[in-house]
């Protein structure tokens, strides 16, 4: 499970730090998820973020690659909930689109262009932690939008 953290003033948006939760696949599921949900608490207690970004559920064509992942999501977002963080989730899609400016990009296109708004020598990696990014960098550019909405809802 990739992470990444970004600072910003809405406008412009800098890299703090990024990476990636591993838990190798011979471990039980729920032996798993348990890693996920410590190494995710340690980077919020370490980065302190006041909002938690992520990438809205998808369908993959293995049913039990979706169950698996709906099961690290729903982690994610206690994990996010219990520590007081603003939670947005954000489509695959609608991610693609911001960060490339084509809904239907290529994962590499992603990749280097996180590289390049995030002013990086070379792409994150693993893959996981660029598409973390991407998803924090969809975050900051989408989150100003919501926010007037909400204020003018109330």
């Amino acid at each position: 499970m990739g992470w990444g953290v970004v600072e910003g003033d809405g406008r412009r948006y800098s890299l703090v730090a990024y990476g990636s939760i591993r838990a190798p696949a011979g471990l039980k599921f729920s032996t798993r998820l348990s890693r996920m949900c410590s190494g995710l608490e340690a980077v919020i207690a370490e980065h302190g973020p006041d909002a938690c970004a992520i990438e809205d559920a998808f369908l993959a064509t293995n049913v039990k690659v979706t169950m698996k992942l709906g099961q690290v999501r729903g982690v994610v977002l206690l994990i996010a909930e219990r520590a007081g963080l603003d939670i947005h989730e954000y489509s695959p899609r609608l991610i693609k689109q911001t960060v490339v400016g084509y809904g239907n990009a290529e994962k590499h296109q992603v990749q280097e262009m996180v590289r390049l708004l995030l002013k990086l020598k070379a792409v994150p990696a693993p893959h996981d932690a660029a598409d973390a990014l991407a998803v924090a960098i969809s975050h900051f550019h989408h989150a100003p939008f919501r926010e007037r909405i909400a204020a003018t809802a109330k």
